[in-house]
Parts: C-alpha cells; sequence; structure tokens
C-alpha cells in the first residue's frame, strides 16, 4: 500500500512547515508529514525549509543569525495572506509533542547541503530518543554525508538519501550507505527503477507529487510512499483508482 506524506504539510492549504499544515496533514488522512529542520544562533532544533527567512516570513536573514526568541517572533504565514493570526515556526520539540497525539510518521530532511550546522544531527538524534521515536522517523538529506553520520550514530533509526538527479542502480547505493529507502525527484525515476528497489527491500518515496496521472502511476506500481503538497488530493485519487 502506497503511504502519502504531506510535503512541508497540507502546504497547499496552509502556510508550509506550520503547526497549522501539520494539523491540517493529519485531519485530511495523511499517513505522515515531511518537514525541515535547521538550527538557530542558540542552537535550537527549528522547522523551516529555507536557509533564509525571507520567503515564508516577513523577516530577512538567514536562519542561524537569529534567536529563538526571535524567530518565533515573525509571521509565518507569508503568501496566504487572507490568514487572520499570526503563524509562527515551530520548533522541532513541538511538532514531536503534538506527534505523541496520533501515530504520525515524520520524515525530517535535515537541512545542511548549503550551511553546515554543527550537531545538527546528535541534537535531532538526541530528541528523537527523549520522545522514543526511533521508529516514527525518517531521516534524510541531500547531504549523504550527513545521513551516512546519523547511520553511524543511530542505526536503529532509519535513513534515506533525497537525491534530483539520476542515480545508476540506486537501490544499490542506498544498501551501500545502509539506507532502507531512497527519496528521489520523481523525474529520474521509471517503472524498472522502482520494481528493482522494491524488489531488492529499497522503498521508493519520490517528491513532490502533486499531479493526478502521476499519482495514478505510483500508485499502479505500488511505490512505497509519494510525497505531496496536497494530501486530500492524493488520497482521493487513490479512492478512485481502488474503485477501477
Amino acid at each position: 500500500m502506497t503511504l502519502i506524506f504531506a510535503h512541508r504539510g497540507f502546504s497547499s492549504l496552509q502556510p508550509e512547515n506550520t503547526m497549522q499544515a501539520f494539523q491540517a496533514a493529519y485531519k485530511a488522512g495523511a499517513d505522515g508529514i515531511e518537514i525541515d529542520v535547521q538550527l538557530t544562533k542558540d542552537g535550537e532544533i527549528v522547522v523551516i525549509h529555507d536557509e533564509k527567512v525571507d520567503r515564508t516570513t516577513n523577516g530577512k536573514g538567514y536562519v542561524k543569525d537569529y534567536l529563538l526568541t526571535d524567530l518565533k517572533k515573525l509571521d509565518a504565514s507569508y503568501k496566504f495572506k487572507k490568514k487572520i493570526k499570526k503563524y509562527r515556526i515551530p520548533t522541532l520539540a513541538e511538532v514531536f509533542q503534538w506527534m505523541t497525539e496520533n501515530e504520525m510518521i515524520c520524515n525530517i530532511e535535515l537541512k545542511n547541503n548549503k550551511i553546515q550546522y554543527e550537531f545538527l544531527e546528535e541534537k535531532v538524534i538526541q530528541l528523537i530518543r527523549e520522545f522514543h521515536f526511533e521508529h516514527r522517523v525518517i531521516l534524510s538529506s541531500f547531504n549523504h554525508y550527513s545521513i551516512v553520520h546519523c547511520y553511524q550514530i543511530a542505526p536503529d533509526i532509519e535513513i534515506a538519501p533525497l537525491y534530483s538527479n539520476g542515480i545508476f542502480m540506486p537501490w544499490l547505493y542506498a544498501k551501500s550507505i545502509n539506507a532502507k529507502a531512497i527519496h528521489p525527484n520523481v523525474k529520474t525515476l521509471n517503472a524498472d527503477i522502482i520494481q528493482s528497489s522494491l524488489n531488492d527491500q529499497i522503498q521508493v518515496r519520490p517528491y513532490t507529487i502533486n499531479d493526478p496521472k502521476v499519482m495514478e502511476w505510483l500508485y499502479s506500481l505500488q511505490c512505497s510512499a509519494i510525497i505531496t503538497d496536497d494530501p486530500e488530493k492524493a488520497i482521493t485519487v487513490k479512492k478512485l483508482q481502488r474503485k477501477k
């Protein structure tokens, strides 16, 4: 059965990477959420995609240059101008606390491919341990050195390489770094790659799937999961396909 992960939460409905987006994903029936983490100036783990706050908030500058208290003052509703109340940048601890109330899976992307955040991996893993979420979290990154480091210090937590360009026999590459899954750009995939990966016990969770026809194709191949901005649409397409 193909699982549905909400990309930065239900980001087509609510401001991305906010608690409201995660809550909306849960309400829609998504199996999990995909989030991004970085560190503040005072070493706190926060959930935000870009290295700068400019696109998603009313602030300017790098996440790494903000103290958590100052980051929390920003309005994270950005393009959703009709939203009345302010949306805050959440901490990973806040997301985990909310997850104690449900059974959602959490795919955490470590945003350290442009900025090398010192001890990001250790801090995230420590928090996973505190909440006992070892089997509810997947650690992914475009920085494959980072996820290999995660495996070395926490081999019981699943890792998955993110990539946007084609990799030859990606299932073999995944095994070589002790990953149990691949998270590729869907443009790099074909039926043979998906099937070969699944046959070799490597799960395939492509991003970012918003086209119903692509959803149908991936469901027909029994792809492990899809990462989408619109989990509601993904669930509707899945239900319609089952009826065919």
